[in-house]
């Protein structure tokens, strides 16, 4: 079943979620998702928890920009990820090793 919504995918984030790749993370991840289903999400990760909320974080590890229909199409895969960020179809501002990992710490 293909993800049609931000909001899904957001939530399969918490639901995907593995605390044991992230045990030794203290790291803020912000997304913002620009486009008609658009959205700011700030992701907390510290103490092998997540937690997601809706927002504008003042100091994040990393902050990743895209269009809702390549969020949508990376989670679908329909989009290919290196090739979205050479095409600057993402951008990555801060720390782009953990933006590398972020497919690590949320497969279940």
């Amino acid at each position: 079943m293909d993800l049609t919504e931000v909001k899904q995918i957001i939530e399969r984030l918490e639901r995907d979620f593995n605390p044991e790749v992230a045990k030794d993370l203290d790291v803020v991840i912000q997304y913002h998702i620009s486009g008609e289903d658009s959205g700011d999400y700030k992701i907390r990760i510290k103490d092998r928890t997540c937690k997601i909320d809706k927002g504008i974080h003042d100091s994040p590890n990393v902050t990743i920009s895209m269009a809702d229909k390549t969020w949508l199409g990376l989670f679908n895969n329909t989009v290919n990820p290196m090739l979205a960020f050479t095409t600057k179809k993402i951008k990555v501002k801060g720390d782009f090793s953990l933006a590398m990992n972020i497919q690590k710490i949320f497969t279940p």
